[in-house]
């Protein structure tokens, strides 16, 4: 199922419409692991085009990954 999930979805996704893509994480949630840099979110996953931040969906599915095996 993530290999289907992960072929639908465009390389990069502007913040603001990460919802149109996956239920999880919302806008918000994103908008606070670039905030406080979660796991290194901020520095793997987001790109800058101008003001304007994307994500990676590579590295973010990735990330989720990687972040999944990281204790508390």
């Amino acid at each position: 199922m993530k290999e289907n999930l992960q072929n639908n979805v465009p390389e990069l996704i502007p913040v603001s419409r990460l919802g149109d893509y996956l239920k999880y994480p919302s806008t918000g949630a994103v908008r606070q692991y670039i905030f406080n840099n979660t796991n290194g979110f901020k520095d793997k996953v987001v790109k800058y085009l101008g003001k304007r931040q994307y994500l990676n969906m590579t590295a973010f599915f990735e990330w989720v990954n990687d972040s999944s095996k990281v204790s508390a």
